[in-house]
This record gives structure tokens, sequence and C-alpha cells, in this order.
């Protein structure tokens, strides 16, 4: 009689600053799911490096002097995995819960799919009643099923593929999946989405302020990936920056500098809300214009980006939360 094949091993990678019950919430969640979690904490001052230790976890604090993105805390969890390395590593944000069903879905996609180095599922907001930016950000984790070009920070991913590729990259404040996806997929590697519930996130965004700010960093994150790894073979993020430099900031530059020869200029504005008109029909009105809008913080990462590397400052994490 055949012998049945061993279990794949899978651990736990969860990254997070300040979570507090979240964080109780989403170790709990992993608890009997996986065979060990590794939680790297980004200078938490609300216990919540004690907290995880009495989940059980492996706690990792990082040393703060240095800039701190959630890349290289991704990576100080994959360093604590290498003396006993598992099959799999779930990734995870301190402030998402798992859902109960999708280990193993997700394990057994991996495990029938040699080439797939990232399975991910489907995010949800906790809370999207809680505000109009929590709805968007719902909306935005409903990413189509199938392959894919990149996942987000919660993902099933092969231990072996993502430490071949030398995980993360440590200096990228944000858009860091994405871009290891597009090395895992140099290599031959497939990402996918399945058609199967993931994890609950809980963004907490209730002020415009932490909209504005999110979507700043989204902006320096477009501009960074299309500048720093864009190729005609490899496309990353070029069709977005490009997007980011026409409605945040070549068109009001054109009605404003127009608008000194004469005032009739100005009314190149007019494309914008025919452009929440346009949208409509496929984002809703509300998505339609916080699309729109969220041109302008964009560009103002995007340029946050630029004079940080034409200045040779030291990139610091847009902070939102």
């Amino acid at each position: 009689m055949p012998k049945a094949k061993p279990k794949p091993v899978v651990d736990a990678v969860v990254i997070g600053r300040n979570e507090g019950a979240r964080l109780v919430a989403c170790l709990a969640s992993l608890a009997g799911q996986v065979r060990h979690v590794v939680y790297v904490d980004s200078g938490s001052t609300d216990g919540s490096q004690q907290a995880a230790r009495e989940a059980g976890a492996e706690v990792i604090e990082l040393d703060m002097t240095q800039p701190f993105t959630a890349a290289r805390a991704r990576n100080a969890g994959l360093k604590a995995l290498r003396s006993a390395p598992p099959d799999f590593v779930q990734f995870i944000d301190g402030d998402c819960i798992l859902r109960e069903g999708w280990m193993p879905r997700a394990m057994a996609f991996l495990a029938e799919n040699l080439r797939a180095a990232v399975v991910c599922g489907r995010r949800r907001e906790q809370y999207p009643e809680n505000s109009v930016y929590n709805t968007l950000i719902d909306a935005e984790w409903n990413t189509p099923v199938g392959e894919s070009r990149a996942c987000g920070g919660d993902a099933l991913m092969r231990y072996q593929a993502v430490t071949a590729v030398r995980g993360f990259r440590d200096d990228l404040i944000a858009g860091e999946e994405p871009e290891l996806c597009l090395r895992l997929r140099a290599q031959g590697w497939t990402v996918w989405r399945i058609e199967a519930e993931m994890t609950w996130h809980d963004a907490g965004i209730t002020r415009f302020s932490q909209w504005w700010k999110r979507t700043e960093r989204a902006g320096y994150a477009f501009t960074e990936g299309a500048t720093r790894f864009h190729t005609p073979q490899a496309p990353h993020w070029q069709a977005e920056a490009n997007r980011i430099w026409v409605w945040g900031v070549a068109i009001p530059l054109v009605a404003l500098l127009g608008s000194l020869w004469h005032p009739a200029a100005l009314l190149v504005l007019l494309v914008y809300p025919l452009q929440v008109v346009r949208l409509h029909r496929r984002l809703g009105w509300s998505g339609a214009f916080f699309n729109t809008l969220g041109k302008f913080p964009e560009a103002v990462g995007a340029l946050r980006f630029h004079i940080r590397r034409f200045s040779g400052a030291r990139a610091t994490l847009i902070e939102y939360k």
C-alpha cells in the first residue's frame, strides 16, 4: 500500500505596530492553523510584544534606529524560520484575521500547482460601513480571480521560492509585495488569486486626512515601482505612474498656465467632473469621485519620491494610521 504524502508544513509571519486587540485577534485566528508563528514588532508601545508572547508567538523586535519598512519586518520573520524551514509561509498583517477554511484551501492549491509561488484570496474590510473610505478599500481588495501579477500583504507563499529570490526589498516603503512577485514571475513562478475568503482587515480609516496619506503612499509606490523596476519585457506600474502625472500634474498645470494667457483655459478643469461621470458606472459615484480626486495625493507621493531620489535623502514611511 503506497505511503500517504506527508502534510506540508506551514508557518506564519505576522507584522505589526500598536495593533492592540486587533493583534490578539490575529494571533488567535492562527492557532491550530500553522506550526509556528513569528511576530515582528516595529516599535509598539501598547504591549503588543507581551501579548504576542502570551499567545505563543516568537517575538522579534526590530531595531528602530534603522529605517522601518514592512518589507524589512517580513524579511526578519523569514530569517527567523531558517533553522527549521517550512514548506509554506503565511504572511499576514497584524490588523487582519485569518478566515476559517482559508489555510486548507490555500495549502492544497500550492501542493497541486507546483509552479505557483504565491496564492491569495479575498481580503475583506471588517467594518466597511464605518466610513466611505473603508467601503472603498473593501472594493479595492476585490481583485480578479485567476493568475495574477501580484498579491497584497496577506498571502500564502512557497518558502523555497521566496527565499531563493532573497525575500522582499528592505528599502521599499510600500509596494514590496508586487515587486517581489515581479521577481518571482521572472524566475518562472506564478502568482494566483483564488475564489476563497482569506482575511478580515480593519483599515480603521474614518478621516479624510488618513485617506489622503494612504493614497499619497500609493502614489509614492507606483512612481518608485515604475522608475526602478519597469522594463518593456516586464511592465511594472508604468501605466499607473503615467496616469498620476497626467491627471495630478499636467492637467492642473495646463489650466493654471493657460489662464495667465486667457481665463477660458480654466475650462480644462471640467475634465475632472467628466471623468467622475465616465467612471461612475464601473466604480459607483463614491468610487469614481475618490478615484479622480486621488490623483492629487498620488501626485504628492510621486513628487516626494523624486525629491528624495535626487536629494539622496533617506526614505521614510508615510503613515496614515
